[in-house]
């Protein structure tokens, strides 16, 4: 079934990869910087009607829906899909955007896909099983970092859709600027995590996101040996838009003094 799954995902990056006049299909979303394109609706549609024959029983969330579904990822079995995270990256032709794809069962996260379809680097972890990139036809155990955060790059979301919240990521962007080696800036939350897990980075803040943004990524972590809770340390909620420290062990715990 896994593997079924894994096909899947890989078939939907190649709409992402076919996609041609992008801008011409383009719908503004409530929020700042905030679109949609024809792709994201198509990966989605795909990906919910090939899913539904693999797991009839499941129920399916995806970003290009009512957030009132959110509710359905706290009882039962569902998916929780991203069709394109990193959408403003995906209009610009920037080269760094993914399909998020978890399994929940009653609102814990039980098997999670990252897919960027112009590396073809597969993210995945299984609750209990650990984490492991697939790439080129090889499979590598994931593991973050062991750097402290002095050591270490910090990743910042910027969330540019609420406003209101743009001074307080930004003085958070100062301190960790200040306590790490830099500060990158890349544009989609799942891969931001996926970089942790992978011990490319130490850290990754963001002062809001959806269950779609971090429902996969947040296992893949984990799995890896990294730690993810909203950034006062009390863990992530399924059901409602969170704020996110990441991290491996030893700089989360410094991050989070730091932004006490």
């Amino acid at each position: 079934m896994h593997e079924q799954l894994i096909t899947l995902i890989r078939e939907a990056g190649e709409i992402m990869k076919s996609a041609r006049d992008i801008e011409r299909g383009i719908e503004v979303k409530e929020g700042d910087a905030n679109f949609v394109t024809e792709y994201d609706s198509a990966v989605q549609k795909f990906l919910f009607e090939k899913l539904a024959l693999l797991y009839p029983e499941a129920a399916f969330v995806g970003e290009e829906d009512s957030a009132d579904d959110i509710a359905r990822l706290t009882s039962g079995k569902a998916f929780v899909i991203d069709p394109i995270d990193g959408t403003t990256n995906f209009i610009k032709h920037f080269g760094h955007s993914c399909i998020s794809v978890a399994l929940c069962e009653n609102g814990e996260t039980v098997l999670g896909i990252v897919y960027n379809p112009y590396t073809d680097e597969m993210y995945c972890a299984e609750a209990g099983k650990g984490a492991w990139l697939l790439c080129g036809g090889k499979r590598r155990t994931l593991q973050v970092s062991r750097q402290p955060l002095e050591n270490g790059l910090s990743l910042i979301g910027t969330s540019p859709y609420y406003t209101q919240l743009h001074d307080r990521t930004f003085s958070v962007m100062r301190t960790l600027f200040e306590h790490s080696l830099d500060i990158r800036r890349c544009g989609s939350a799942a891969l931001d995590l996926c970089m942790i897990a992978d011990g490319r980075a130490e850290v990754y803040f963001e002062a809001i996101l959806s269950p779609w943004d971090y429902a996969a990524g947040m296992l893949i972590v984990r799995e890896a040996g990294g730690i993810v809770t909203q950034p006062d340390g009390t863990p992530l909620q399924m059901d409602r838009k969170c704020g996110i420290l990441a991290g491996n062990p030893a700089a989360y715990e410094a991050a989070k003094l730091l932004l006490a």
